[in-house]
């Protein structure tokens, strides 16, 4: 084959760290195309970005050359730094340390979009560790609650 041709989309959470309520809607305003410029940069393509006061949920779709842990620590160090650096909110920004990461295929695309997309009112009814933990076991990854939360 001449070429390499892909289709790798993936669904990406994190929390701001403890879980804390840092995002508000005014950061958030900033923040999300603050995000898509870092996934551009990077070459990637970001489909949708959705989240709370306290989480974020990315759709992305990655080239076969990009380096998943890379990529990801970029967007979360830029955009902590950015946050900091501009002093966006009263205090010290910062991320959890690590991340979910769920690969979408193209036929379930659309419903995670609108899943992201809808993040706010789902989060009426259930909390983001309810919902890790659910999208952890949906996926059938193992996991230890005593490891799970920084």
């Amino acid at each position: 084959m001449a070429g390499t041709y892909s289709n790798l989309n993936f669904h990406v959470i994190f929390s701001t760290k403890n879980r804390d309520a840092m995002i508000t809607p005014e950061l958030e305003h900033e923040l999300y195309p603050y995000i898509a410029g870092i996934i551009k940069g990077e070459g990637a393509i970001l489909l949708k970005i959705g989240g709370t006061e306290n989480h974020v949920h990315l759709v992305t779709r990655l080239k076969p050359t990009h380096v998943i842990p890379d990529v990801l620590k970029k967007i979360k160090a830029n955009s902590s730094k950015w946050i900091n650096d501009h002093q966006k909110i009263n205090g010290r920004f910062s991320w959890q340390v690590g991340y979910g990461i769920f690969s979408v295929s193209e036929s379930q695309l659309p419903n995670t979009i609108k899943y992201v997309g809808d993040q706010k009112e789902h989060h009426h009814r259930i909390t983001f560790k309810e919902e890790f933990i659910r999208l952890l076991e949906k996926n059938g990854i193992d996991y230890d609650l005593k490891y799970l939360w920084d």
